[in-house]
């Protein structure tokens, strides 16, 4: 088990036309996937977000109700988090996670979220809207969903009604299992074995490396191991594997789950999956040996690293993570610092 030191050049210090850059693509939903891409667009130019599309709640879930597209909130936020830090992507971060305040239908609705789905409705291609979304913006990035069918979340719970704390429950929609109060046993999608996105996999077998969390571990973290092509290309591909762990158990999904719980439950869902390295913030794993033996069955090391924000909130540090995710590429790299 290695701990990282602090301290990185950001991608403008080291310049972007050095053509030296890792090909990343990072998987996931909401705001843990929001946290890595923040980070990870620091560090890389040539970046990918895969993201899970079984949100049912909010605007996304209205929307998918209404009119049968994909839930856009996690691909807006996506979008958002790969915005530069100028004038330019700022403002239009700020503008596609507005919020309207109403007491009608546009209330609470998302611009990103209607941005969206009307380029999906004009041009009929989910990949073609959301790159020009992101050619919008300045996104530093591309945007793909993992799926282009939109997907439910179910899970078998233990204890979701308190009244029955040792019955099995099967719990639905993704918003449910991110709240319940019970344990959740294991999830699986509807359809099952959904199609990926070819542009998706054709993304994680051309990486240099491949980011799976932080993130709601069960709704946003899992669910692309459930997606049987994106699984096999997880599998097959050339790429490094990193897990990034959250700094906290999530309240209702993960209620108790130390970080080595985390993987017991990610083996399960994929047992083929192997991982190369597990970053983890020193302060949240109290058991140093029991992660470093969970994460040697998935042939990892674990690298520690703080990466939580100052104020010890559990929410991720940009240039923190960013630091812990550059020395990882390097350290870890098979072709000295980038390919």
């Amino acid at each position: 088990m290695r701990r990282l030191r602090r301290g990185v050049p950001t991608l403008s210090a080291r310049g972007r036309g050095r053509g030296a850059q890792p090909k990343v693509v990072a998987l996931g939903g909401g705001m843990g996937l929001s946290a890595s891409l923040t980070a990870l667009r620091r560090i890389t130019g040539d970046l990918t977000a895969v993201v899970t599309v079984a949100d049912d709640g909010g605007s996304s879930g209205r929307l998918r109700e209404e009119l049968g597209v994909l839930p856009p909130g996690d691909l807006r936020k996506a979008l958002a988090a790969l915005c530069g830090d100028d004038d330019w992507g700022q403002t239009w971060a700020q503008v596609i996670q507005h919020r309207f305040q109403s007491q009608g239908e546009l209330h609470e609705h998302a611009v990103g979220n209607l941005l969206i789905v009307a380029l999906w409705e004009q041009l009929g291609d989910h990949v073609q809207a959301l790159d020009l979304v992101g050619k919008l913006l300045g996104a530093h990035g591309r945007v793909l969903p993992m799926s282009a069918v939109p997907l439910e979340l179910q899970a078998l719970v233990r204890g979701h009604d308190p009244a029955l704390p040792d019955r099995i429950d099967t719990v639905r929609g993704q918003a449910t299992v991110a709240l319940t109060r019970g344990e959740v046993q294991s999830v699986h999608l509807v359809p099952q074995d959904p199609p990926a996105v070819p542009e998706a996999v054709a993304a994680v077998l051309d990486a240099d490396w491949v980011v799976l969390g932080p993130g709601s571990w069960f709704s946003s973290v899992i669910p692309h191991l459930l997606v049987p092509e994106l699984l096999d290309a997880l599998v097959e591909t050339k790429a490094r594997r990193v897990l990034s762990l959250n700094l906290a158990p999530q309240p209702g999904e993960t209620d108790g789950f130390s970080p080595q719980r985390h993987l017991e439950v990610l083996g399960r869902h994929a047992p083929k999956l192997a991982l190369d390295v597990v970053l983890a913030d020193e302060a949240a794993v109290p058991d140093c040996d029991s992660l470093s033996d969970a994460a040697k069955r998935f042939g990892a090391a674990v690298e520690l690293a703080p990466v939580a924000a100052p104020d010890s909130s559990p929410v991720h540090d940009p240039e923190l993570l960013a630091a812990a995710y550059d020395r990882i590429f390097r350290m870890h790299g098979r072709i000295g610092p980038w390919r």
